[in-house]
Order: structure tokens, then sequence, then C-alpha cells
């Protein structure tokens, strides 16, 4: 990417991408900011691309720890496990966050 430099075509739709992320996301309490993944799916087309771009500046999915394989009793049908009920899949990670600055000062 380094190659395209003064106004290639990579190069402006890498900053498009870095505005509409600036945009879309919000801090997070890590010091790093966090994007949902329902907004960068109703950028539509360019979602991809979006996607694509978070990976490449190692913005990383969010651990969800609320989500259980056993939900330890909570609820009217808290006993029954998330596999029973077909849960079990993976799932799209909900946020991606970005790392935090390493001159936080």
């Amino acid at each position: 990417m380094d190659e395209v430099k003064d106004g290639g075509p990579a190069a402006a739709m890498d900053e498009d991408i870095s505005t509409l992320v600036a945009r879309l996301s919000r801090k997070h309490r890590s010091g790093g900011r966090v994007i949902e993944r329902a907004a960068i799916m109703a950028e539509g087309g360019n979602s991809a691309a979006i996607l694509a771009w978070l990976a490449e500046h190692d913005w990383k999915p969010e651990e969800d720890a609320t989500v259980s394989k056993d939900r330890d009793g909570m609820g009217l049908h808290g006993m029954r496990r998330e596999a029973e009920r077909g849960r079990a899949q993976a799932q799209a990670p909900r946020r991606y966050i970005s790392p935090a600055p390493a001159d936080d000062a």
C-alpha cells in the first residue's frame, strides 16, 4: 500500500474509509475506538472494504463476555443450554475495537 501515494485511487479510498470509520466509531473504555458491526453493514456495498480496512489496521473483534453456553439458571428458560436451542453456531462479532494509542499521556 505504500507504493500508491500522492492521490492514487487506493490512497484516496483508504482515506475515505478512514474518515468513514472515524465518523461511525466512538471512544472505547480501553482507550481505543469501537465500531458497531451494524453500522458497517449499513454502509452496504462498502462493508467488505471497511472490514478489510479494519483488519489491515489491527482492529480486533470484540469478545462478547456476556454470552455463555450455559446461562446458569437465569430467566424463565435459563436452565437450558444455548446449544440445545440451536445457538451454538459461531456468530459474527457485534463490534470491532481499535488498539489503544501507544502514546497515551
